[in-house]
């Protein structure tokens, strides 16, 4: 079986959280760097975060604040994997997942 591809939405509730300390960073960097290496082949693109953008439609582009929203994509990345389940396993182990207030969709980009 072929590996597919999965974008991985990275949504967070809104508002504003406090800074981790210097001692939090370190600790997160390190779980990060731990997973990306344990998954090294499974991740095809870290994407990265995301900034303001417009919304185009057909009456126009709107600039954003565009709705009071519960939830902000705030990045994205891609993942390989045999099945929905192996994506899914690499998004689970990821240290952003474990954030309160944190989720990850996951969808196959279908190439044909």
């Amino acid at each position: 079986m072929s590996k597919k591809n999965y974008l991985c939405i990275l949504r967070s509730e809104s508002g504003h959280c406090e800074p981790p300390s210097p001692a939090q960073m370190e600790a997160m960097y390190a779980k990060f760097h731990a997973w990306k290496d344990k998954f090294q082949e499974n991740i095809v693109d870290m994407g990265g975060k995301l900034g303001p953008g417009a919304v185009a439609t057909s009456e126009g582009v709107t600039d954003g604040p565009f709705v009071e929203l519960k939830e902000i994509v705030g990045g994205f990345m891609i993942v390989s994997g045999e099945s929905l389940e192996e994506a899914m396993e690499v998004v689970r182990e990821s240290p952003g997942v474990g954030m309160p207030g944190s989720s990850v969709e996951v969808r196959e980009i279908h190439t044909s």
